[in-house]
């Protein structure tokens, strides 16, 4: 049953083509190519190479390939005039007055962060804060200060006012860092 348009002609159906397919190139390990449609492509049941004259074959076509790559080196390097650069001593790269070891890190800047202390609030607590408002730590007065250097605990001190400014006295190491330690 065909579908009609509205005047009842029957519309037109295109016929589909089998496509073009371009003839199959094979490449022989002579060295030559030969063109083959499909219908001509040799079957596998009907046809197998020698295999020992196959890998003759390519080993003498691998050998011809690697002396031509080798005359090409050497005509390359000989024939266009390249000689080897003079450069300068440049001795071992590290001026006298340049700091060296650990004294090369003497200008990197660390993040220095001084805890007073600590304390846990409810979201409705900290909503509540007004500038009168007063938070509870964890440490009492008096208590030593943490000192964190790049978020590691490295030591604790005191707090004490400097010329009208907040300082801190260290004064405990909490620990060597292993490579220090090692060192």
């Amino acid at each position: 049953m065909f579908l009609r348009d509205r005047v009842g002609r029957t519309p037109a159906i295109p016929r589909i083509r089998p496509a073009h397919r371009p003839p199959l190139t094979i490449l022989l390990l002579d060295g030559g190519a030969a063109n083959m449609s499909d219908s001509e492509q040799p079957h596998p049941a009907s046809e197998t190479p020698d295999t020992e004259a196959v890998v003759q074959q390519t080993t003498a076509e691998v050998g011809r390939l690697a002396e031509e790559a080798a005359a090409a080196a050497s005509q390359a390097t000989s024939g266009s005039g390249a000689s080897p650069v003079d450069l300068p001593d440049f001795g071992d790269g590290v001026e006298s007055g340049t700091p060296s070891g650990i004294n090369m890190l003497g200008d990197v800047d660390l993040d220095v962060r001084i805890e007073l202390g600590r304390t846990r609030m409810l979201v409705d607590d900290v909503l509540r804060l007004s500038p009168e408002s007063v938070v509870e730590l964890d440490k009492a007065a008096g208590d030593p200060v943490d000192i964190y250097v790049n978020g590691r605990h490295v030591a604790r001190g005191e707090v004490l006012v400097l010329n009208e400014n907040f300082c801190v006295r260290v004064s405990e190491i909490i620990g060597r860092l292993p490579e220090a330690e090692a060192g």
